[in-house]
């Protein structure tokens, strides 16, 4: 009995059911009699409503240290700095102020009144009060005070790692007047050389602009007012100009001589558009040569004479047809690539010189192949996504399977053609007639011109079409548009007249000087070589 009792006595003493007399006190009593202490202080005049609790909280410091600690304001709230029992009580007021019923009787008069008692105890309207302020500015830092968290996790680059961008300018660099300028969307009125000559057509006349100089010279003029020049094309070499006419006829022009050399005649309507063959060789013989065409003789004796192999160029017209020429014979007409139902409008090499595109009239792109004579002529690609005639065309220049077409008003798209695969890879809605499309190799971006609505330049970055930059000043809608030799500027014509330049692909002079220098390391390799 005497082991049963002692277990009783053991289970007592363990069971927690009974209060413990010797603990400290809860954390909520501590509240409850701190909230009672302020309420009784409140009431008594004089006294401030933040009470200290030093005493119910642990030491303030620790034993066998002598460091200097911050003091902390007590009663307040960590969220709200300044907040003092006159708040306390104006917050009560309000918030039991919301659950009572609105009276309806109570008068302007009264409302008056209770704000002149309002402003004259408190000394501030109490329907304008807030239940929660914050007030004070916070304190500055001191000098050369560096918060170390604010530099572990700053979200900003360093200065190292900024990408420098380049400045676009939005105003052009030249304005060029252009009277006469026809106002035709499907004819190609602007090309500029390999010597950094332009060549504009102006009605019935031809006018080339020495770029580096700024001299302007007449080339030619037909010399009946009725027909007019639809479209200009130079050869690689920048000396010889192809001119197609709206009388079915290409002139062959030596820009340096100022000479007609030949006239070809094969064509049943206007030739709209014209492209030579990126193959195009001249050589040079040190011998007496003479060149006879069933026009002419153009050289009769010369120490260099230029000979012309591989020189052949197609051309478009209204019908359709695309015309191959070879000059070097007196029959030119070599063949004759049949698809296009209405005008061609846009003739492309590829940087390459395999493929031929084609846009017309009739919203198709064509890819050709490159051809001899007695070949077949058969088409590579055709496409029929565009709405609208398709005039711009470009070839990438550092994807030579890559093309870029832009459609016209009822499509308004560029589209983005793998020509191996024959698949779309991108479009894009400009929300724009596309006039004109051109690869910029020194940032690698599409340049598109553009007529009704914006009559503007955009410039976008490849392949993610995302847009760069716009160039406005054009008052009409932008006709064409061709890239300088150096690929620093582009020159852009409209139906305003008018003749921009901008100079929007200036390359950096440092990283123009490691071309330079790399291009002249690998000369010197090549010679060496050689």
């Amino acid at each position: 009995m005497a082991q049963f009792g002692f277990e009783n006595d053991i289970h007592s003493i363990l069971k927690l059911d009974m209060p413990i007399t010797n603990a400290p006190m809860a954390r909520w009593q501590r509240k409850a009699s701190s909230s009672n202490s302020s309420a009784l202080n409140g009431l008594s005049p004089g006294k401030s409503a933040n009470v200290s609790l030093s005493s119910s909280k642990t030491p303030s410091k620790t034993p066998g240290k002598n460091k200097k600690q911050t003091p902390s304001k007590m009663g307040g709230d960590r969220f709200i700095p300044t907040r003092n029992s006159k708040q306390m009580d104006v917050a009560s007021f309000l918030l039991s102020k919301e659950n009572e019923p609105v009276d309806a009787n109570n008068t302007a008069g009264t409302s008056e009144s209770q704000k002149a008692w309002s402003m004259s105890l408190n000394g501030y309207n109490i329907d304008d009060a807030k239940i929660l302020h914050l007030g004070g500015k916070p304190l500055n830092a001191p000098e050369g005070y560096q918060n170390n968290l604010k530099v572990l996790y700053s979200q900003g680059a360093t200065p190292a790692s900024v990408k420098k961008t380049r400045y676009i300018s939005s105003t052009p660099d030249k304005i060029l007047d252009a009277p006469d300028l026809r106002n035709d969307f499907y004819l190609n009125l602007i090309d500029w050389s390999s010597r950094n000559v332009l060549a504009v057509a102006l009605h019935n006349s031809v006018y080339l602009l020495d770029a580096s100089q700024g001299d302007i010279t007449l080339l030619m003029r037909l010399e009946s007012e009725d027909i007019y020049i639809c479209s200009l094309s130079w050869t690689k070499e920048g000396t010889y100009l192809a001119i197609g006419t709206s009388d079915c006829k290409i002139q062959l022009w030596d820009v340096y001589n100022q000479k007609r050399l030949r006239s070809l005649a094969s064509h049943t309507s206007r030739v709209a558009s014209l492209s030579w063959n990126d193959h195009v060789l001249t050589r040079y013989f040190f011998f007496f040569f003479f060149f006879f065409s069933s026009f002419m003789i153009i050289d009769k004796l010369a120490i260099s004479i230029v000979c012309w192999t591989h020189v052949s160029f197609p051309s478009g017209s209204r019908s359709g047809h695309i015309h191959h020429h070879d000059v070097r014979v007196a029959d030119h007409h070599i063949f004759t690539l049949t698809g296009h139902s209405q005008e061609v409008c846009g003739l492309k090499w590829s940087p390459d010189g395999r493929y031929l595109a084609s846009g017309g009239n009739d919203n198709l792109v064509y890819v050709w192949p490159r051809m001899q004579e007695g070949t077949n002529t058969n088409s590579v690609q055709c496409w029929s996504d565009h709405q609208g005639a398709v005039k711009a065309l470009a070839w990438c220049p550092w994807q030579p399977n890559i093309l870029a077409s832009g459609g016209g008003t009822s499509d308004r798209h560029i589209r983005i053609w793998n020509v191996n695969s024959g698949s779309c890879i991108s479009s894009l809605d400009t929300q724009s007639q596309i006039s004109s499309l051109l690869f910029s190799p020194n940032y690698k971006e599409l340049v598109s011109a553009h007529g009704y609505a914006h009559n503007n330049v955009v410039i976008w970055k490849y392949p993610a079409l995302t847009r760069v930059a716009e160039l406005k000043g054009h008052e009409d809608r932008v006709l064409s548009l061709i890239l300088s030799p150096d690929c620093s500027t582009i020159a852009t014509v409209a139906g305003d007249e008018t003749i921009r330049m901008w100079k929007s692909f200036e390359v950096d002079p440092v990283k123009k000087a490691k071309e330079r220098l790399v291009k002249s390391t690998s000369s010197v390799i090549h010679q060496s070589i050689r």
